[in-house]
């Protein structure tokens, strides 16, 4: 067997995912809504950005390091993984490979409701990786959700996070309907047959890879996942603002909202008593035409006034991404497609090495900016291409 290439950026991986994952799997993982103008927008929105470095600055001792929880474990530098579903489909280890990683390197894992690993099982591996590493305490990782018509479906997956020892429900907000991807549509994309849905019983009907019925989609129908079951095990259209409290109701786990991208649902989050703000607009796989997150970002980190902490993903490929993320108000950085990407290069290790990709980009980026603590990173180290100095 050829030996792996080396792999040296995150666009590294995405070619070699490119290059060597089933087309099915490829278009599934890297697909986005309709014509994709937000996808293709969540990458180009970094490119409108100039970095202004300070120099003669002391930049000796830098100090990336960031507690995703107050109470928590400092990161390396302010990037975690977030949810992604069926990651067997990427690498046979998938969601245990990231776990591992994730624990091992010290940073937050996101786990999807629809994991072809258990719930229970990522958290033992990702406490397991850390462990392995010589880092004392827990790994930190929080349980991504969809509320379900059926709400003994949801209330059973929060209880057993906290049980299991996740930090956090992340609840996903952006998906009354599911969003229209042609690619899953003309591939007919579904679940591969030796792969399951590992957190649901098939008693409840959470069979189809993409979270829904392909031809319901084709339709133009809202997403299902049920057979028999009343109400649907399928995503509530009909919720507002009342499901924060409701989960509040049944878990003392902080509560996140991701698929914010207005300052409006910022502000209306954090009035509901929300714990932090997700901008996020689904990796550019719901409603097409949506904007980049970066060109809200700021904005949103304007109205919520540091009240609650604000997350952030889409389109971050570089660590002067995560540098101009941080610079418009981000306090946590998010990678999704990059670590599929880095775990079907090479599982754990594949994630691993992205990471430190990353963190080295990273930190090079702060100290040729004249940064040596997160503190420093300020809207007026960035300028718009368009503007002048």
């Amino acid at each position: 067997m050829a030996a792996k290439p080396q792999l040296y950026s995150i666009d590294d991986f995405e070619q070699y995912a490119a290059e060597y994952l089933p087309k099915t799997v490829r278009d599934y993982f890297n697909g986005g809504a309709l014509d994709s103008v937000t996808l293709k927008a969540n990458r180009a929105a970094f490119a409108k950005w100039y970095i202004r470095p300070r120099v003669l600055r002391d930049v000796s001792s830098l100090k990336p390091q960031r507690r995703v929880f107050p109470d928590g474990n400092n990161a390396p530098f302010p990037c975690c993984v977030a949810p992604a579903a069926m990651q067997k489909m990427a690498h046979p280890d998938g969601e245990v490979a990231t776990a591992r990683a994730c624990g091992a390197y010290g940073t937050t894992m996101g786990l999807s409701s629809f994991s072809t690993t258990s719930l229970e099982d990522v958290k033992k591996q990702a406490d397991e990786g850390r462990r392995a590493s010589g880092k004392t305490g827990d790994s930190e990782c929080v349980m991504q959700m969809y509320l379900f018509e059926n709400r003994a479906t949801t209330d059973d997956l929060v209880r057993r996070a906290e049980k299991a020892g996740y930090k956090a429900i992340v609840l996903t907000v952006d998906t009354p309907y599911f969003g229209r991807r042609l690619t899953e549509i003309r591939n007919r994309f579904k679940l591969p047959p030796h792969l399951r849905m590992a957190n649901f019983p098939e008693s409840l009907g959470v069979k189809t890879g993409s979270h829904h019925r392909t031809e319901e989609l084709s339709k133009g129908g809202s997403s299902t996942t049920t057979t028999s079951s009343t109400p649907a095990n399928k995503n509530d259209p009909s919720l507002t603002w009342d499901v924060i409290p409701y989960l509040k109701s049944i878990t003392k786990l902080p509560i996140w909202l991701k698929g914010i991208l207005t300052p409006e649902d910022a502000l209306l989050a954090v009035e509901h008593g929300a714990d932090a703000v997700f901008v996020s607009n689904h990796g550019g796989r719901q409603l097409d035409h949506a904007p980049p997150t970066l060109d809200v970002l700021q904005s949103i980190a304007a109205a919520v006034g540091g009240r609650v902490p604000v997350h952030f993903d889409g389109g971050v490929r570089r660590g002067s991404d995560i540098f101009k993320a941080l610079c418009l108000g981000a306090d946590v950085v998010w990678i999704g497609r990059p670590a599929l990407w880095a775990i079907a290069y090479d599982g754990e290790a594949g994630l691993t090495s992205a990471l430190h990709i990353l963190e080295d980009e990273f930190r090079a980026c702060m100290a040729l900016a004249g940064c040596s603590s997160l503190d420093e990173l300020t809207p007026d180290l960035l300028m718009r291409v368009d503007s002048k100095l």
